[in-house]
């Protein structure tokens, strides 16, 4: 049904490394790159492998993805997964309701089930997070932009949510996942670079291009970078687009019982994607565990099933858990693998408490993280001046 009357039985998928024999199979003239969060000299490996093989190599540019809305549309997007796009979302969000604007925030897809359920789903209350049975990763991205009183749209059929969303928006937020352009074409273009990884702004597919289109740029967590790599993002940006404004900010980290970690042995447990494709090697709660002087248990060794093929795919990995939940079976891996690491306490840093995912006995400390603006520039500055031009 998604696919079309040309695809009665759905389009099959393939694992990548079979492409060479796909190409000869369909003797395929064209094959489109439709993933992101690669760096260049992974895309062009792609390119080659496909090229030699007889075929073109394709990039869908935003002109051709692209869907024109008829209310106003902020976008947010990163250079890189784990950037803080969701806070950066979030900050959006609370100054246009503090400006009396009526706001949907619609996600970038994340298409883990049955895709014929999920064609437009609408999350205004947790109850909704259930009804369409999210995964941890979902209810990391939904569940705090509920909790401030936001509807959330997401699903494969953005035409059909872009049509419901502006029913009850004034303004559209665009909240990017994975880095990609934008599914709708922006009136405001946000963008978000991470100083932990400098050079990537420069060095990642479509990370740079999203630098090159944005109308502002944020070199997020400032206040645990090194300086001399904050730097060299801001000098990176100033020179694929000199036009953008920049704005710093911190992305203050709090927990809330210090005492339960400090000088203690934890478990750090991270936000999934930020440390696996996104190739941090800790992340929230490990910045915080130290903060406070506690040490840090190596949950490697203890890890069970598609928990420890993840360490064995992404060997970058520090002594960290990533909080992978893509089903039922993994949450109950990922809730066994906590309890066989003996520590004093866990430390989550994912964005939601997955405290309600999971049954963790240990005791437990939650991260806590926002964008807190620096220098002139702001946010709130730049969101009411476009405001006030779009009258």
């Amino acid at each position: 049904m998604l696919a079309g009357k040309l695809y009665p039985k759905g389009i099959p998928v393939y694992p990548e490394e079979k492409l060479p024999e796909l190409i000869r199979k369909y003797d395929a003239q064209r094959v489109i790159l439709a993933y992101s969060d690669l760096s260049h000299e992974e895309v062009m490996h792609k390119a080659s492998l496909v090229l030699a093989n007889g075929a073109d190599f394709v990039l869908l540019g935003p002109e051709s993805t692209m869907l024109k809305s008829t209310k106003l549309v902020i976008s947010v997007c990163a250079v890189r997964t784990g950037a803080g796009k969701s806070q950066t979302t979030r900050r959006v969000a609370s100054i246009l309701k503090s400006m009396g604007k009526s706001v949907v925030i619609v996600r970038h897809p994340m298409p883990y089930g049955d895709l014929s359920r999920e064609i437009v789903q609408r999350f205004a209350s947790l109850g909704d997070l259930v009804k369409y049975k999210c995964t941890i990763e979902e209810h990391e991205e939904y569940e705090q932009h509920i909790n401030n009183g936001f509807v959330v749209y997401a699903g494969v059929d953005y035409g059909k949510i872009l049509k419901a969303a502006e029913k009850e928006a004034d303004v559209i937020i665009w909240d990017g996942g994975n880095n990609d352009f934008p599914f709708y074409k922006p009136d405001l273009q946000i963008v978000v670079a991470d100083p932990h990884r400098p050079g990537n702004e420069v060095s990642y597919h479509p990370g740079e291009a999203n630098v090159r289109m944005a109308d502002v740029v944020i070199i997020n967590k400032i206040d645990t970078a090194e300086k001399k790599n904050v730097e060299i993002v801001e000098n990176n940006i100033r020179k694929l687009n000199p036009k953008a404004a920049i704005i710093r900010a911190k992305s203050p980290l709090s927990i809330d019982s210090p005492r339960l970690i400090r000088n203690k042995k934890v478990l750090a447990i991270e936000d999934g994607p930020t440390v696996t494709h996104g190739n941090m090697p800790i992340g929230a709660a490990g910045f915080a565990a130290g903060m406070h002087n506690a040490r840090l248990v190596d949950p490697r060794k203890y890890a069970v099933g598609s928990i420890k093929e993840t360490y064995s795919r992404y060997p970058h990995l520090g002594p960290i858990l990533p909080a992978m939940g893509y089903g039922e079976r993994q949450v109950k891996e990922l809730e066994k693998t906590v309890e066989r690491t003996p520590c004093d306490a866990v430390v989550i840093g994912t964005p939601i408490d997955l405290r309600n995912i999971i049954r963790i006995s240990k005791p437990c400390v939650k991260v806590t993280y926002r964008l807190q603006e620096t220098g002139r520039n702001s946010l709130d500055l730049i969101v009411r001046k476009f405001l006030g031009r779009s009258k």
